[in-house]
């Protein structure tokens, strides 16, 4: 049993699980410690016992605080989507979907435990480098540290009492609400309401779909409703589905419906995005190619590919209210705050212009 009050993060807590060797089918997978297994079977199939196999997902949820053994209600598919859902959007894990064995009688998935210099980065900063997450204040240095290193290891869980920022931390009231009013702190209970995505889709420059997603735990854009793999594995997702409308629903030329059906049917486990104190998050599971543009953007004039199955960072918060702050007291230019995901085709493109491409996301 852990000390009261020394709370460990996600890492370090299942590292501690994996050394005790209590949960059976939760064991290492390498020599070097990199990669582990973890047990993954569904709670339909006839040999599912809770006890055995809801072991690891209950003391995650016990350790978490969201379920008191003899108060409340036991609930194996609530505990394993909270650490399904933890896992993925977690810069310290990325899955090795290759490693996977979810069809034999005891199935399990491998995940392997990024260290901080093979951390997810935007694309543009330097290997290793975590950027700052706030680049100008007139907070002390030592307060900001801490502020840093906090939001650093802070992440999103499944369910929205899970967003759990620190107790204070900068935000930008202007990005939140109308109005160009920015103060100094403002508390975050304020703003654990406020982690929405604008989601537009065009296609072929035409507007097929706008939507305001309500979950602070982000959505996926996707073709189907099943967002990984199948939902008989993976359980219930919490994150909003926006599912791409059919090409049949605007007027486009024959071949052009024909081109984007067949790139459709390579979007089916779609992309997930989320936005945390620190910035707008993305992870690719489709098989098809997904391209992105932005203020955190690598490049301008040639395409931004999206890795498969690994968190990248596609907006930085601290740095926009910087900018912001700057822009209010006419210091600079007005900053951007839209990021663009264009599916299948390469992006940005110049010889191609936007409304060109066949299916598009604006953020």
């Amino acid at each position: 049993k852990m000390e009261t009050g020394t709370k460990m993060h996600m890492k370090e807590w299942l590292i501690a699980q994996i050394e005790s060797g209590k949960y059976r089918g939760l064991s290492w997978e390498n020599e070097e410690k990199t990669m582990f297994r973890i047990p993954w079977k569904h709670a339909a199939k006839k040999d599912y016992r809770q006890t055995a196999d809801a072991a690891l997902f209950k003391a995650w949820a016990v350790y978490k605080g969201k379920f008191r053994e003899g108060r409340d209600r036991a609930d194996p598919t609530m505990w394993k989507t909270r650490l399904r859902c933890a896992l993925n959007k977690s810069t310290d894990f990325e899955e090795v979907p290759e490693r996977n064995q979810l069809d034999i009688t005891e199935p399990y998935k491998v995940y392997r435990i990024q260290s901080h210099s093979e951390a997810p980065r935007p694309a543009g900063t330097a290997a290793g480098c975590f950027p700052s997450i706030f680049k100008e204040s007139t907070s002390s240095g030592e307060e900001l540290k801490q502020i840093n290193e906090m939001l650093k290891k802070e992440h999103m869980y499944c369910g929205s009492v899970e967003v759990k920022p620190p107790k204070q931390r900068l935000a930008p009231r202007s990005f939140f609400t109308s109005g160009l009013t920015i103060s100094g702190e403002e508390r975050s209970e304020e703003h654990t309401s406020n982690f929405r995505l604008q989601v537009v889709l065009l296609y072929h420059g035409q507007r097929v779909m706008q939507a305001t997603t309500k979950t602070p735990d982000g959505c996926f854009i996707l073709h189907g409703q099943v967002p990984l793999g199948n939902e008989h594995i993976y359980g219930p997702c919490s994150a909003q589905m926006i599912c791409f409308p059919s090409p049949a629903s605007i007027s486009l030329p024959s071949h052009l419906t024909e081109a984007m059906n067949r790139l459709l049917c390579h979007l089916e486990r779609g992309v997930l995005l989320w936005l945390a104190p620190e910035g707008l998050f993305i992870k690719r599971f489709c098989q098809g190619r997904v391209y992105w543009s932005g203020p955190q953007a690598q490049h301008t004039d040639r395409p931004n590919k999206l890795e498969r199955e690994k968190t990248f960072k596609l907006f930085d918060i601290p740095t926009f209210y910087t900018e912001l702050q700057r822009y209010s007291v006419g210091k600079g230019s007005k900053p951007s705050f839209e990021v663009e995901l264009c599916f299948g085709e390469e992006y940005p493109d110049p010889k191609v212009p936007k409304n060109r491409k066949l299916i598009v996301a604006q953020v």
